[in-house]
Protein backbone atom coordinates (compact mmCIF):
# COMPACT_ATOMS: atom_id res chain seq x y z
CA UNK A 1 0.00 0.00 0.00
CA UNK A 2 1.09 3.40 -1.06
CA UNK A 3 0.91 5.66 2.32
CA UNK A 4 1.23 8.39 0.46
CA UNK A 5 -2.08 8.02 -2.62
CA UNK A 6 -3.78 5.05 -0.54
CA UNK A 7 -3.66 2.99 -3.40
CA UNK A 8 -1.81 -0.85 -4.14
CA UNK A 9 1.37 -0.74 -6.32
CA UNK A 10 0.27 -0.89 -10.09
CA UNK A 11 -2.80 0.81 -9.82
CA UNK A 12 -4.31 4.12 -10.40
CA UNK A 13 -5.75 6.59 -7.85
CA UNK A 14 -9.70 6.82 -8.63
CA UNK A 15 -9.58 10.52 -9.34
CA UNK A 16 -6.53 10.46 -11.96
CA UNK A 17 -8.34 10.14 -15.66
CA UNK A 18 -7.76 6.21 -17.25
CA UNK A 19 -4.59 6.79 -19.86
CA UNK A 20 -4.16 5.03 -22.96
CA UNK A 21 -0.41 4.52 -23.41
CA UNK A 22 1.16 3.57 -26.91
CA UNK A 23 1.90 -0.14 -26.27
CA UNK A 24 -1.85 -0.52 -25.46
CA UNK A 25 -2.84 1.39 -28.32
CA UNK A 26 -0.01 -0.88 -30.72
CA UNK A 27 -2.43 -3.80 -29.77
CA UNK A 28 -5.42 -2.60 -30.64
CA UNK A 29 -4.59 -1.92 -34.00
CA UNK A 30 -2.31 -4.53 -34.60
CA UNK A 31 -5.35 -6.65 -33.12
CA UNK A 32 -7.54 -4.98 -35.73
CA UNK A 33 -5.41 -5.59 -38.97
CA UNK A 34 -5.07 -8.91 -38.13
CA UNK A 35 -9.04 -9.37 -37.91
CA UNK A 36 -8.73 -8.29 -41.78
CA UNK A 37 -5.94 -10.69 -42.35
CA UNK A 38 -3.71 -7.85 -43.97
CA UNK A 39 -0.09 -7.12 -43.96
CA UNK A 40 1.46 -3.93 -43.03
CA UNK A 41 1.39 -2.84 -46.58
CA UNK A 42 -2.00 -3.77 -46.90
CA UNK A 43 -2.63 -1.57 -44.42
CA UNK A 44 -0.63 1.12 -45.27
CA UNK A 45 -1.93 1.06 -49.21
CA UNK A 46 -5.05 1.61 -47.65
CA UNK A 47 -5.31 3.94 -45.49
CA UNK A 48 -2.02 6.19 -46.66
CA UNK A 49 -0.01 5.88 -43.47
CA UNK A 50 3.25 4.62 -44.67
CA UNK A 51 4.72 1.05 -43.57
CA UNK A 52 7.49 2.65 -40.81
CA UNK A 53 4.41 4.70 -39.06
CA UNK A 54 2.17 1.84 -38.61
CA UNK A 55 4.84 -0.49 -37.94
CA UNK A 56 6.37 1.43 -35.24
CA UNK A 57 3.23 2.23 -33.65
CA UNK A 58 1.80 -0.89 -33.52
CA UNK A 59 5.20 -1.67 -31.08
CA UNK A 60 4.45 0.97 -28.96
CA UNK A 61 7.36 3.00 -30.03
CA UNK A 62 5.31 6.09 -31.63
CA UNK A 63 2.58 8.07 -30.81
CA UNK A 64 0.53 8.87 -33.71
CA UNK A 65 -0.94 12.11 -34.86
CA UNK A 66 -4.58 12.43 -35.33
CA UNK A 67 -4.48 12.39 -39.03
CA UNK A 68 -3.12 9.30 -38.94
CA UNK A 69 -4.94 7.67 -36.58
CA UNK A 70 -8.50 8.56 -38.21
CA UNK A 71 -6.97 7.69 -41.38
CA UNK A 72 -5.98 3.77 -39.71
CA UNK A 73 -9.55 4.16 -37.99
CA UNK A 74 -11.54 4.42 -41.42
CA UNK A 75 -9.05 1.52 -43.27
CA UNK A 76 -10.02 -0.82 -40.25
CA UNK A 77 -13.67 -0.02 -40.31
CA UNK A 78 -12.93 0.62 -36.46
CA UNK A 79 -14.97 3.53 -34.36
CA UNK A 80 -12.71 5.63 -33.07
CA UNK A 81 -14.22 5.01 -29.44
CA UNK A 82 -13.20 1.44 -29.90
CA UNK A 83 -9.89 2.84 -30.41
CA UNK A 84 -9.62 5.08 -27.25
CA UNK A 85 -12.09 3.24 -24.65
CA UNK A 86 -11.11 2.29 -21.54
CA UNK A 87 -9.67 -0.96 -20.78
CA UNK A 88 -12.42 -3.60 -20.90
CA UNK A 89 -15.22 -1.18 -22.08
CA UNK A 90 -17.15 -2.12 -25.40
CA UNK A 91 -18.96 0.75 -26.97
CA UNK A 92 -22.64 0.38 -27.27
CA UNK A 93 -24.82 2.44 -29.85
CA UNK A 94 -26.35 5.81 -28.93
CA UNK A 95 -30.01 5.20 -27.37
CA UNK A 96 -29.76 7.41 -24.05
CA UNK A 97 -27.36 10.10 -22.57
CA UNK A 98 -23.86 9.14 -22.31
CA UNK A 99 -21.95 11.09 -19.07
CA UNK A 100 -18.37 11.63 -19.12
CA UNK A 101 -17.53 12.76 -15.44
CA UNK A 102 -14.53 15.20 -14.96
CA UNK A 103 -10.72 14.01 -15.95
CA UNK A 104 -12.52 10.38 -16.51
CA UNK A 105 -12.21 10.84 -20.29
CA UNK A 106 -9.51 8.48 -21.68
CA UNK A 107 -6.22 10.17 -22.61
CA UNK A 108 -3.59 9.43 -25.24
CA UNK A 109 -0.41 11.69 -25.77
CA UNK A 110 -0.23 12.78 -29.35
CA UNK A 111 2.32 14.54 -31.38
CA UNK A 112 1.13 17.98 -30.40
CA UNK A 113 -1.47 17.60 -27.74
CA UNK A 114 -2.31 15.41 -25.30
CA UNK A 115 -6.35 14.31 -26.09
CA UNK A 116 -8.74 13.11 -23.33
CA UNK A 117 -11.28 11.73 -25.55
CA UNK A 118 -15.19 12.12 -24.14
CA UNK A 119 -17.96 10.13 -24.84
CA UNK A 120 -15.87 7.10 -25.58
CA UNK A 121 -18.56 4.43 -25.11
CA UNK A 122 -21.16 6.09 -27.61
CA UNK A 123 -20.11 3.66 -30.53
CA UNK A 124 -20.95 5.73 -34.28
CA UNK A 125 -21.45 9.13 -33.07
CA UNK A 126 -21.57 11.89 -35.46
CA UNK A 127 -19.07 14.12 -33.38
CA UNK A 128 -15.87 13.47 -31.74
CA UNK A 129 -15.07 15.53 -28.47
CA UNK A 130 -12.03 16.30 -26.88
CA UNK A 131 -10.64 18.31 -24.28
CA UNK A 132 -6.93 18.95 -25.33
CA UNK A 133 -3.77 19.71 -23.84
CA UNK A 134 -1.82 21.45 -26.35
CA UNK A 135 2.08 20.69 -25.74
CA UNK A 136 3.80 21.69 -29.04
CA UNK A 137 5.54 25.08 -29.01
CA UNK A 138 6.73 25.28 -32.81
CA UNK A 139 6.11 24.19 -36.06
CA UNK A 140 9.19 22.07 -37.38
CA UNK A 141 8.00 21.81 -40.63
CA UNK A 142 5.00 20.55 -42.87
CA UNK A 143 5.02 17.09 -41.67
CA UNK A 144 3.41 18.98 -38.00
CA UNK A 145 -0.02 20.16 -40.31
CA UNK A 146 -2.42 17.79 -39.68
CA UNK A 147 -5.80 17.72 -42.37
CA UNK A 148 -8.47 15.31 -42.12
CA UNK A 149 -12.28 15.21 -43.93
CA UNK A 150 -14.71 16.94 -42.05
CA UNK A 151 -15.20 20.28 -40.19
CA UNK A 152 -13.35 21.06 -36.88
CA UNK A 153 -14.13 23.25 -33.49
CA UNK A 154 -12.20 24.47 -31.12
CA UNK A 155 -12.70 26.24 -27.73
CA UNK A 156 -9.68 27.83 -26.04
CA UNK A 157 -10.38 27.25 -22.00
CA UNK A 158 -7.14 28.47 -20.51
CA UNK A 159 -3.98 29.79 -22.01
CA UNK A 160 -3.38 31.05 -25.38
CA UNK A 161 -2.68 29.28 -28.79
CA UNK A 162 -1.78 29.77 -32.20
CA UNK A 163 -3.56 28.11 -35.28
CA UNK A 164 -1.53 27.66 -38.07
CA UNK A 165 -2.84 27.22 -41.25
CA UNK A 166 -1.05 25.21 -44.80
CA UNK A 167 -2.29 27.90 -46.72
CA UNK A 168 0.29 30.37 -44.27
CA UNK A 169 -2.78 31.69 -42.64
CA UNK A 170 -2.58 32.28 -38.75
CA UNK A 171 -5.02 32.73 -35.90
CA UNK A 172 -4.03 33.39 -32.14
CA UNK A 173 -6.41 33.08 -29.93
CA UNK A 174 -6.73 33.57 -26.29
CA UNK A 175 -9.19 31.96 -23.33
CA UNK A 176 -12.67 32.24 -24.11
CA UNK A 177 -12.27 32.58 -28.06
CA UNK A 178 -13.02 30.07 -30.56
CA UNK A 179 -12.86 28.92 -33.73
CA UNK A 180 -14.40 26.47 -36.08
CA UNK A 181 -13.01 25.49 -40.23
CA UNK A 182 -12.54 22.54 -43.18
CA UNK A 183 -10.59 20.62 -41.51
CA UNK A 184 -9.48 19.32 -45.03
CA UNK A 185 -6.90 22.45 -44.61
CA UNK A 186 -3.31 21.36 -43.03
CA UNK A 187 -3.41 22.70 -39.29
CA UNK A 188 -1.38 22.75 -36.30
CA UNK A 189 -1.76 23.91 -33.34
CA UNK A 190 0.82 25.87 -31.10
CA UNK A 191 1.20 26.40 -27.34
CA UNK A 192 2.25 30.82 -26.19
CA UNK A 193 2.05 30.79 -22.81
CA UNK A 194 3.79 29.82 -20.20
CA UNK A 195 1.45 27.15 -19.22
CA UNK A 196 0.28 24.37 -21.75
CA UNK A 197 -3.15 25.88 -23.46
CA UNK A 198 -6.17 23.49 -22.58
CA UNK A 199 -9.03 23.50 -25.39
CA UNK A 200 -12.22 22.05 -25.55
CA UNK A 201 -12.26 20.68 -29.26
CA UNK A 202 -14.77 18.96 -31.82
CA UNK A 203 -14.28 16.68 -34.44
CA UNK A 204 -17.33 15.61 -37.31
CA UNK A 205 -17.03 13.40 -39.86
CA UNK A 206 -17.56 14.58 -43.79
CA UNK A 207 -20.90 15.82 -44.17
CA UNK A 208 -22.97 14.96 -47.22
CA UNK A 209 -23.19 18.06 -48.45
CA UNK A 210 -19.31 18.70 -48.31
CA UNK A 211 -18.99 15.62 -49.82
CA UNK A 212 -20.84 16.50 -53.02
CA UNK A 213 -19.29 19.48 -52.94
CA UNK A 214 -15.83 17.77 -53.42
CA UNK A 215 -17.14 15.44 -56.25
CA UNK A 216 -19.15 17.99 -58.15
CA UNK A 217 -17.58 19.18 -61.61
CA UNK A 218 -15.79 22.22 -61.94
CA UNK A 219 -18.37 25.00 -63.36
CA UNK A 220 -17.69 26.18 -66.99
CA UNK A 221 -16.98 29.92 -66.84
CA UNK A 222 -19.82 32.26 -66.07
CA UNK A 223 -22.15 32.81 -69.19
CA UNK A 224 -20.60 31.17 -71.72
CA UNK A 225 -22.79 28.47 -73.12
CA UNK A 226 -20.97 25.55 -73.99
CA UNK A 227 -20.19 24.40 -77.33
CA UNK A 228 -22.49 21.99 -79.54
CA UNK A 229 -20.54 19.44 -80.38
CA UNK A 230 -19.47 18.90 -83.96
CA UNK A 231 -21.16 16.47 -85.94
CA UNK A 232 -19.39 13.40 -87.56
CA UNK A 233 -18.80 12.84 -91.24
CA UNK A 234 -21.03 10.35 -91.35
CA UNK A 235 -23.84 12.68 -89.83
CA UNK A 236 -22.90 15.38 -92.46
CA UNK A 237 -23.38 12.68 -95.36
CA UNK A 238 -26.90 11.85 -94.11
CA UNK A 239 -28.24 15.26 -93.65
CA UNK A 240 -27.29 15.81 -97.44
CA UNK A 241 -28.82 12.76 -98.22
CA UNK A 242 -31.66 14.10 -97.07
CA UNK A 243 -32.05 17.32 -98.13
CA UNK A 244 -31.32 15.76 -102.17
Amino acid sequence: MNPHTGTKPGTRPKDEAPTLDRTTFGHRLRAARKRFGWTLAQLAERSGVSITTISRAERGQLALGYENFTALGRALEMDMNAMFAGAGVKPAQLDGPVVTRAGKGVVYRGLSIAYEFLGTTAAGKQMSPIVGTVHARRIHGPEDFVRHAGEEFAYVLSGEIEVHFENGEVVQLARGDSLYFDSRLGHAYVSLSRQLAKIVGMTTAESGHMRSAREAPAPGPVGKVPPKPKPSAATKKATRGRGA
